[in-house]
């Protein structure tokens, strides 16, 4: 009963529906550099570098280095670290060519180290206008740079792709691959192919039609563009992706125009994160978003299956056209993307290798497929407890639903697992060819899906998320052991999956939800942080910890490893944030009170650098202004909370120790001061931009009621609530 108990609360909890480079691929000499290019990144080399953020472009993020292994990782000890420049989510993988280390940050900067010694070499701040950050669905991160013939490039949240001179960190070219005026963010990693830039972006949330663009590396000329969706106008774009969207993509939309729908909303289909290039058969891989908005209902009039969302496609690297697609999820319906890290391998089935894509979407379920023709080999789930579907058709490659999932179409409430943080989301997985496992990151976070309720869903609106479904509502009962619940229902596990048989050989289950990416080793070891504010080892072939380092704050991201002087290193970022401390409220449990701290550490064995010693936090003493409003206020002060609050500052108001917890601020004393920051905007340049475009002056008073309510409500059930509401450490 608790179990299920926990499902149910969670869901509420969480989101209801909630001028160096040249141009030739070969070897390029570039003074202090190696040559990083297109024959290098097909195997990553000996290991000394970390050149990609996924080590070469099988994207394994497996090194070949065994100076550290099994037996002596237990040694692993600090030798240098560095802080960085913004408390936000850190989710980049260090980069490292030649003893030096690039690593981008929150708000898309940029630094560069000496791998070995922790000096700093440059930085690069792209000034970002920080009124972005209210596009940014998941946080101001970004998940790192790309190397090429030393060049260093990064996407930016405001939408720019920048080439930068690896050995001074000067600006090269600068491209807009957004307009300014959409809804896009960029926070992936840019990938470099055939002297090609490739980048895609986010914001299907809140409106945008997704679409990937290749640039040329030395120049920034637009080289191609392939759109994910069909043109809401029906007319061509001009780009790679028309034959195909005009003869098979449209076909699955919905024809007949609805209030609301696709051809408001652009339909999403973002690619934020996974683009992969398989060197062997010339293919560039592109996992794909969810649509916008999420329900079918309202996008697609529940028709269709609405290409190329959710999907796996292939494309040919020099000009963009398509080649094949796989589509995991049908007619998503739940922000169930395709957009999770994707690894290349070749695996023996019936007696022929058979070269292979791993993938582990959101949907919970281990994809295995023909990386030739995009067939679907296998599917199988990789945590328990899925609610969705039961499981894969071989034959027609379509899941098996479950058809009370179909919310949209039952009116119904429906609870689910995986929620749409999803069953693994961008955290790296890796994969380890001497075990033939592959090591993911997952989530069990519950969640809920309703179609709209409250009047202030029932259209699109010009900030906050636009899904289709009740946002409004979702805030936790004031019911302690539903809490206690949520708390126990949300966590995380370390899943070592075998894709010959479909299902985990070992598991590593954690307290806390939202722990780091993994790397793996040919040393036996499995390397991952944790919420905790822990970094572990793990034997490769068995899952038996072999190391657990404080390291004081959360992990989000995945760890490198490089030599520098015939000596390994392991690198890797420290801090909170992502979409997950944003909305989790209550859900984050023991990870809430985990400092904050955005940190570079780098280890070697027989390292003897200490971090600095945390100052004692005394627990937080509640001390809310008085109460005021009506119930009337307050009920409808929480609607438009959760409607427009709610993937910052959390359900319910519960902060996470990322961004302010609005129980706690002084702001919620004074009228005045309230509505300076909430419809004139006065805090804009902090990333608070005025909500005067969708809420009045009264309404914004009816939110500070709100939460005042919500303060008096944690200070009467501190004891019982527990780590929910003490202050951040």
């Amino acid at each position: 009963m608790i179990k299920k108990l926990g499902l149910v609360a969670a869901a509420a909890a969480l989101i209801l529906m909630t001028g160096s480079c040249q141009n030739t691929d070969g070897p390029t000499d570039v003074p202090g550099f190696a040559a990083i290019d297109g024959d290098y990144l097909k195997t990553g080399g000996d290991g000394s570098n970390w050149a990609m953020t996924g080590f070469s472009y099988n994207e394994q993020r497996h090194s070949p280095l065994t100076q550290i292994n099994a037996d002596n990782v237990k040694d692993l000890g600090i030798a240098w670290f560095a802080d960085l420049p913004d408390a936000r989510g850190q989710e980049a993988t260090p980069v490292v060519v030649d003893g030096k280390m690039f690593v981008s940050t929150a708000w898309s900067k940029v630094l560069a180290f000496d791998a070995k010694t922790g000096k700093s070499l440059w930085s690069f701040d792209p000034e970002v206008d920080k009124a972005r950050g209210v596009k940014a669905c998941c946080d101001v991160v970004n998940r790192g740079v790309a190397f090429w013939k030393g060049s260093v490039f990064v996407g930016t949240i405001d939408g720019r792709l920048i080439s930068l001179d690896a050995a001074t960190g000067k600006q090269l070219w600068s491209a807009q691959t957004l307009d300014l005026e959409s809804n896009g963010t960029i926070t992936g990693v840019p990938r470099v192919v055939k002297d090609k830039v490739v980048i895609g972006f986010g914001g299907a949330e809140f409106g945008a039609r997704g679409y990937v663009t290749a640039y040329d590396a030395a120049t920034g000329k637009q080289a191609w563009r392939f759109y994910t969706t069909p043109n809401p106008k029906g007319e061509p774009d001009g780009a790679a992706s028309d034959e195909i969207l005009k003869t098979a993509a449209t076909k699955t939309w919905s024809a007949t125009p609805k209030k609301g729908d696709w051809r408001e909303s652009g339909g999403g289909g973002t690619v934020w994160d996974a683009i992969v290039y398989d060197a062997e058969l010339d293919q560039l891989y592109l996992g794909v978003g969810n649509g916008n908005p999420w329900n079918h209902g309202v996008r697609s009039n529940g028709e269709g299956d609405n290409l190329f969302l959710s999907s796996i496609v292939a494309l040919k690297p020099d000009t963009g056209e398509y080649v094949w697609h796989y589509q995991e999820t049908p007619a998503e319906s739940w922000d169930y993307t395709a957009t999770q890290p994707i690894i290349l391998a070749t695996e023996k089935r019936n007696g022929k290798n058979v070269k292979v894509l791993y993938h582990a979407p959101k949907n919970g379920f281990f994809f295995t497929i023909d990386r030739v023709s995009g067939k679907m080999l296998s599917a199988e789930p990789f945590i328990d407890g899925l609610t969705w579907a039961t499981g894969y058709d071989l034959k027609t490659g379509r899941p098996i639903e479950n058809p009370e999932a179909r919310y949209e179409k039952t009116g119904k409430l429906y609870l689910a697992n995986p929620s749409a943080l999803g069953a693994h989301n961008w955290h790296p997985m890796s994969y380890n060819p001497a075990t033939g496992l592959v090591y993911i990151p997952a989530l069990h976070i519950g969640g809920a899906y309703l179609p709209p309720v409250a009047p202030n869903e029932q259209e699109r609106k010009a900030l906050g998320f636009n899904t289709g479904g009740a946002m409004a509502t979702a805030d936790l009962p004031d019911d302690i052991n539903f809490v206690k619940a949520v708390k126990a229902a949300t966590k995380g596990k370390l899943v070592a999956f075998d894709p010959k048989t479909g299902k985990a050989k070992w598991t590593v289950d954690h307290p806390a939800s939202w722990n780091g990416g993994t790397m793996t080793t040919a040393g036996n070891l499995v390397f991952q942080g944790t919420a905790l504010g822990e970094f572990r080892a793990y034997a490769a072939d068995t899952g038996k910890q072999l190391l657990n380092l404080n390291v004081q704050s959360g992990v989000l991201s995945g760890a490198s490893t490089y030599t520098v002087d015939g000596e390994q290193y392991v690198a890797f970022l420290t801090s909170k944030g992502g979409a997950f401390p944003l909305v989790s409220g209550y859900a984050g449990s023991a990870s809430s009170a985990v400092p904050n701290i955005p940190r570079l550490i780098v280890l070697k064995l027989g390292g003897k650098v200490a971090l600095p010693v945390l100052p004692e936090t005394p627990a937080y003493v509640w001390d809310p202004p008085a109460k005021f409003g009506t119930p009337a206020d307050i009920a409808a002060g929480q609607s438009n909370f959760q409607r427009y609050c709610l993937v910052c500052h959390g359900p319910g108001a519960v902060g996470n120790g990322v961004l302010p917890d609005l129980r706690k601020s002084a702001a919620i004393a004074d009228a005045g001061t309230w509505k300076s920051v909430v419809i004139e905007g006065v805090l804009k340049g902090n990333g608070m931009v005025s909500f005067a475009s969708v809420l009045t002056p009264k309404e914004a008073e009816q939110m500070r009621a709100y939460v005042i309510s919500r303060a008096h409500y944690a200070k009467a059930n501190d004891a019982g609530l527990g780590g929910g509401v003490k202050a951040a450490k």
